[in-house]
């Protein structure tokens, strides 16, 4: 099947190094929170580029189902926070995530039935069914 977009990110140094593409348009470091025994830094981690790619991704999944629905609203909001939580299967982590979605201008059951509808249609939603565990609450 022919892809309609993709993209290559390339990391040197892993937790310790920089993420880039191959035309370098986009080029960042990580480096290892400080909670996970790093040293402050302004560099980023995967958890923050996880949580920027999903709450963009989410949002206009569901600003597109409102458009579809032909749901007036203002304006809509996702926060998404990826934690890190120990994995007693391997001893290892693994990822959770909530997410907290405002649709200004729509009620709150107006609001729920298009974040369900989004969750649905989220290509990161989908990516991580069953997999990571994923909270979501309507504000």
């Amino acid at each position: 099947m022919k892809p309609l977009y993709e993209t290559t990110i390339i990391n040197t140094g892993g937790r310790e190094g920089e993420v880039h593409s191959p035309d370098n348009i986009f080029n960042i470091d990580v480096a290892k929170p400080a909670a996970l025994g790093g040293n402050a830094t302004t560099a980023t981690n995967p958890e923050q580029l996880f949580a920027a790619g999903y709450s963009a991704c989410f949002n206009s999944a569901l600003e597109l189902m409102l458009e579809q629905g032909k749901v007036d609203f203002s304006s809509s909001e996702v926060t998404a926070t990826v934690s890190l939580y120990p994995d007693k299967e391997d001893k290892g982590v693994k990822l959770g995530v909530k997410l907290e979605v405002t649709i200004e201008g729509v009620d709150h059951a107006v609001a729920e039935e298009y974040v369900n509808k989004a969750h649905h249609f989220c290509p990161y939603s989908k990516a991580i069914s069953g997999n990571v565990d994923v909270e979501i609450s309507v504000k």
